[in-house]
């Protein structure tokens, strides 16, 4: 970018601007599936999918789209999952309620031996609870809308997903039945249990919330102590739709602070982090940080200035103790906006002004100063493609910082107030 400067207002409005065309442009029409990223022929992400669902009422909302086709999409997309195969069948879209985490953009049937997701079927399903909510006029598309939300949501079987435990199970698949791990240790499942304990038809068992936070560990970090998770989109994903403002379960009302003011201080720990640069890798300041589960220059092994590097591909990147090979994800500081806007906002210059990231679709998903790279006038590595997990993060909570409109439309949800509920929150919003 360059020219006049923007003002805050107009620098969030038009990364939000750029950030939906992703979901506009990489859909199939005929079945609303969003494409997970910008590679040729890949398939759908139902994590992207329920990121698009919740962005068309804000998109309406903008003046980015109109309502019509706002709801023109969201039927098309609540309808394709409503008819869908259901089942054990290993090509089904399906079982229990529950989605396969890829599915392929013109069949809509399972890809790459993939397992049903847990966790990406309640991003999906908080999409599909956003518009259920937000469409709320008295005509017979609007009625379809809110009818289709509700019955998808009321036919997962949260139950089943704990396989006879407390905890609930990562997945499964039906060449193996249930995978191995269980949703413990603190993390993006937080939705999960919060869909899963709303639930009024398969609701998760009493015991679940319980048995999930007694696997939380608490650090000091820097001076600022707080429930770990080294990757930072953990401390993110689920306030994409849960305003954590000043309510509390049981676990945080021994801490004295709530998940939002936890969040706060993880953003403020990667920024030290990156400040205090460790591994000493090229970049790292207090305006240039972000570090989580993302796309990366690897695998390869390089000696740079001497030292023997390691970089990685895919992988969920972590502080402080690693895995970190220098790469950094422009999206995981700015879904930070609505925690600590007054260290994000410097973040959001830098990668515009000073590193002249900004591109179609607001930013590519990492890049690696350290990795030697020329690319398109870059001598770093640039990820070559947007993934829609990626994008989604940074339009809603911009959202979130500037109006509060989806942590405000979702409080009018029973089946949330009733997850949080019977999770053990009070206080704040919930009364």
């Amino acid at each position: 970018m360059s020219g006049k400067r923007l003002t805050t207002h107009e620098e969030l409005h038009g990364l939000q601007s750029d950030v939906f065309q992703y979901f506009l442009d990489e859909v199939n029409p005929a079945n609303g599936l969003i494409r997970d990223k910008t590679a040729k022929d890949w398939p759908s992400s139902i994590t992207a999918t329920g990121f698009a669902l919740t962005a068309y009422p804000i998109a309406v909302e903008r003046g980015f789209i109109t309502r019509d086709l706002a709801i023109e999409r969201t039927l098309t997309t609540l309808r394709f999952f409503w008819k869908s195969p259901q089942g054990p069948e290993a090509d089904a879209t399906g079982y229990k309620g529950f989605y396969y985490h890829f599915l392929d953009m013109n069949t809509g049937r399972r890809v790459w031996n993939c397992e049903i997701s847990t966790v990406d079927t309640a991003f999906l399903l908080a999409g599909m609870l956003t518009v259920g909510l937000y469409f709320d006029r008295d005509t017979e598309d609007e009625r379809e809308i809110r009818w289709l939300s509700d019955e998808l949501y009321r036919r997962v079987d949260w139950q089943w997903a704990q396989n006879k435990g407390d905890t609930v199970c990562h997945g499964w698949k039906p060449e193996s039945s249930f995978l191995e791990f269980r949703w413990g240790g603190y993390n993006e499942a937080l939705l999960v249990y919060m869909l899963g304990l709303g639930s009024p038809t398969f609701p998760l068992t009493e015991k679940s919330y319980e048995a999930w936070t007694s696997t939380y560990e608490w650090k000091d970090l820097y001076g600022l102590e707080h429930l770990y998770a080294g990757s930072l989109f953990i401390h993110q994903l689920s306030h994409v739709w849960v305003d954590f403002r000043q309510i509390q379960d049981a676990f945080m009302r021994e801490k004295g602070i709530d998940y939002f003011e936890n969040s706060r201080r993880a953003t403020y720990v990667q920024q030290q982090y990156a400040m205090i640069n460790p591994l000493g890798f090229t970049g790292y300041s207090s305006c240039c940080w972000g570090i989580t589960a993302s796309d990366g220059p690897g695998p390869a092994t390089l000696i740079i200035d001497g030292i023997e590097r390691q970089f990685y591909d895919y992988l969920a990147r972590s502080i402080p103790n690693g895995p970190d090979d220098g790469t950094i994800a422009p999206w995981a500081a700015l879904a930070s906006l609505p925690f600590a806007p007054e260290i994000v906002l410097p973040v959001l210059d830098h990668y515009s002004y000073t590193l002249g990231l900004r591109q179609r679709y607001g930013f590519k998903s990492t890049f690696n100063h350290t990795f030697p790279e020329q690319e398109k006038g870059y001598d770093y590595w640039l990820a070559p493609y947007h993934f829609g997990l990626n994008l989604g993060p940074i339009f809603l909570m911009a959202e979130n910082h500037c109006t509060g409109f989806l942590w405000n439309l979702m409080k009018k949800s029973p089946y949330l107030v009733n997850g949080l509920r019977r999770a053990g929150f009070a206080g704040g919003w919930l009364g």
